[in-house]
């Protein structure tokens, strides 16, 4: 009986449960699961004719031209229209279900989609008239294992949207961060260009994508607990999710290999960068020209200057220096100075020097256009500020000269006029007028009243001169 007192008294023992059922229920994806309508859903877009292969054909193109002129509004327009990732989540649920039929289907299609897809951007890529690479191609060419995060936690967000019963916007967004569109077409680009590093480098993101999308369909199918096709054996089962397992790896191994590079050579360049500022740089000296060059036992640092020579002594000191750095080691400095460069070389920094030349002059004859329009803008608004639109209004020249022939001159202008007593001062509008001889002041006060209307002003002074 105390005992039962002492657990009714510890808070512990009531708040725990209760956190763990509040967790439960928080992170519980198995509630609004429809079963039945997210097989046939998946299904239904693993097919890859008839309609389904126009539209594929027609963002393959989308994002071609959108690669091919650096869009990346376009590309995102070809990844909202594509349906690739159809065959691919059948993959996944097939493996999940061990549907073997829907598994052979899926695959045929996925197939078939590859390769018109890769036909159609090798086809664009080869009568386009643009050649140069732009950086949205460049970026599908070294995938790393970012990717395979990418595209594991796409495929999870995907699945899990289109399992529930209710519709979901997931869907074109998980479209848009797996990318499954642009390495395709980058794959094609580096065929019509002959450029397989490109090709290989573009078709591996895509499929990694592909891979991961899958096996993130997979899992949750399992999690969830589909119902599989038939009877299946737990040696078929266990046999099966051996193989997933070591294709996933096997798939996943040179991602993280292109990653551990990339990362490294980011630390290189940063190091090289600030060797040079800390070093090389001088208030009578310029590097001109640095090339980077990262390899893993034998990176290359090339540097062009300009200015004060550097003797051998000092370039054997720069040498030891850099050598005392982190992650420069092994690194072989090259310098090129005024005396010891080749022609090719001379030329190509001459050229360097005389577009840089031309830059600066255009950057500073647009930075002086820009002070001046500056300059101009401040005298019209100051001009504004103390002259009335009259002058070149000739249509009141001509009113005032019909309606008052008794004026022959008129000047209109603004003039500051300050009260000394309460230190404030107004501009008031004025005008100083040439009358003819015999003009009255009637007349004067006439004319007053109606060009302070004309000109659209509450009060305006008027001088005879």
């Amino acid at each position: 009986m105390a005992k039962q007192e002492n657990n009714n008294s510890d808070p512990s023992a009531m708040f725990l449960p209760e956190a763990r059922a509040y967790l439960r229920r928080l992170f519980n994806i198995e509630a609004g699961t429809d079963e039945a309508n997210t097989i046939e859903g998946i299904k239904n877009g693993v097919e890859f004719k008839g309609i389904n292969l126009w539209i594929l054909i027609c963002s393959i193109f989308i994002a071609s031209v959108g690669l091919n002129t650096n869009s990346t509004a376009v590309i995102i327009g070809a990844m909202l229209v594509s349906p690739l990732m159809g065959p691919i989540l059948g993959i996944g649920l097939a493996i999940g279900i061990f549907d073997f039929v829907l598994l052979k289907k899926s695959l045929k299609n996925f197939a078939t989609a590859v390769f018109f897809s890769v036909l159609t951007s090798t086809l664009y890529f080869s009568i386009t008239p643009l050649s140069e690479v732009q950086s949205e191609l460049l970026a599908r060419t070294t995938p790393t294992i970012f990717d395979v995060f990418i595209a594991f936690f796409g495929g999870l967000a995907g699945i899990v949207a289109g399992s529930r019963k209710q519709n979901s916007n997931v869907i074109p967004g998980v479209a848009i961060a797996t990318a499954l569109m642009p390495p395709l077409c980058t794959a094609g680009f580096g065929l019509a260009t002959g450029n397989m590093s490109y090709f290989f480098g573009a078709f591996y993101l895509f499929f990694i994508n592909s891979v991961f999308i899958g096996f993130a369909t997979l899992l949750i199918v399992r999690y969830l607990k589909f119902k599989p096709v038939g009877f299946v054996q737990t040696a078929m089962a266990k046999k099966a999710r051996n193989y997933v397992s070591i294709f996933v790896i096997i798939t996943m191994i040179p991602s993280i290999w292109i990653a551990y590079n990339v990362v490294q050579e980011s630390f290189f360049k940063n190091r090289a960068l600030s060797f040079i500022q800390d070093y090389v740089e001088s208030p009578d000296r310029q590097v001109i020209r640095t090339d980077l060059e990262y390899k893993s036992d034998s990176s290359v640092i090339e540097i062009a200057l300009l200015g004060k020579p550097m003797d051998l002594q000092e370039q054997l000191q720069l040498r030891e220096k850099m050598r005392q750095r982190p992650r420069l080691e092994h690194t072989k400095l090259i310098i090129h100075q005024a005396g010891s460069m080749d022609g090719e070389l001379m030329m190509q920094l001459n050229n360097n020097l005389k577009s840089g030349i031309i830059e600066d002059l255009y950057k500073k004859n647009e930075a002086d256009l820009s002070r001046k329009n500056l300059t101009i803008e401040s005298l019209q608004a100051q001009f504004s500020a103390v002259y009335l639109d009259a002058s070149g209004n000739t249509t009141l020249m001509e009113e005032i000269r019909l309606q008052y022939p008794q004026i022959e001159k008129v000047a209109l202008v603004k003039l500051a006029e300050t009260n000394i007593g309460i230190k404030k001062t107004d501009t008031l509008p004025t005008v100083f007028v040439e009358v003819k001889p015999k003009t009255s002041a009637a007349e004067l006060e006439k004319f007053r009243k109606w060009l302070e209307i004309r000109l659209d002003q509450d009060s305006l002074r008027l001088i005879r001169y």
